[in-house]
């Protein structure tokens, strides 16, 4: 399991945050990729698989409020433990700032980015089964 990067992008296309855990891509093509996949994923509607396919990676997307979650991975990985890494990291960001919503991103980007890397970190770490939130710090 590898995640590639992740991207937080709004309904309206703003890229709220964005997080590469890989050194492949140039700035040029991370900033193509961004666009593609965040252009891709906006427009497709709402009964549509969660799941696509961008150049050799998997792309896996969740909406939660007016904000898409969004993971590249690769080819081969586990869609639903994907989404599953994805849902617990919106429910540490719900812990950490009580109910989190896009305002809280935009202008807390720095915890949301910290919290991102810390569960990423979790997962690698200790597996997605042993990723409690009580092991996540919170105010």
């Amino acid at each position: 399991m590898a995640i590639r990067f992740i991207l937080l992008v709004s309904r309206q296309g703003k890229i709220r945050l964005t997080k590469w855990f890989t050194s492949d891509w140039t700035a040029k093509e991370k900033a193509k990729a961004v666009k593609d996949v965040s252009q891709t994923v906006l427009s497709r509607r709402s009964k549509m698989c969660n799941v696509l396919e961008y150049k050799d990676y998997k792309v896996v997307y969740r909406r939660y409020a007016s904000l898409f979650f969004i993971a590249g991975t690769d080819i081969d990985d586990n869609e639903l433990l994907t989404l599953e890494i994805i849902h617990r990291y919106v429910e540490v960001l719900d812990k950490w700032f009580l109910n989190v919503c896009e305002l809280d991103i935009i202008f807390n980007f720095q915890q949301a980015y910290t919290i991102m890397v810390y569960t990423h970190w979790l997962f690698l770490s200790y597996s997605l089964f042993s990723l409690s939130l009580s092991l996540c710090p919170y105010p």
